[in-house]
């Protein structure tokens, strides 16, 4: 997957959590999740975007950490929302395991550049 197909990604998955969230109950927790899923989902996207923008390969290892933290976030709150029973599980796995795949899509993209600068420092030598 290219830089071009993973933003496109990260873009319809914030979508579909925009889509999520506006469902969820009216409730105090269905709100305190809300608010808490919407900027996690949103902030995958716009962080990865932000580290495809990166000024060196250690600002975009950083910057994909970031990326990381928000797509586990995003599983937290979405188990919240099957466990606790705010909505019926079938309409939130599969964007559970997006955010799973995406968490994995981006590790794997943080050791293969991580891997990249070791290759780079070692052929220096």
């Amino acid at each position: 997957m290219n830089e071009q197909e993973l933003k496109e990604r990260t873009k319809k998955f914030a979508l579909r959590v925009m889509k999520l969230v506006d469902v969820l109950p009216k409730t105090i927790s269905g709100r305190a999740i809300a608010n808490q899923l919407v900027r996690s989902g949103t902030s995958v996207g716009a962080n990865y975007r932000a580290a495809c923008r990166g000024r060196s390969k250690a600002e975009f290892i950083a910057k994909l950490g970031i990326v990381i933290e928000e797509a586990d976030e995003c599983e937290y709150w979405l188990e919240l929302i099957i466990d606790g029973e705010l909505l019926p599980k079938n309409k939130v796995e599969s964007l559970h395991q997006e955010a799973h795949e995406l968490a994995a899509i981006f590790v794997a993209s943080v050791r293969t550049a991580k891997s990249s600068i070791t290759n780079q420092k070692s052929k220096m030598k």
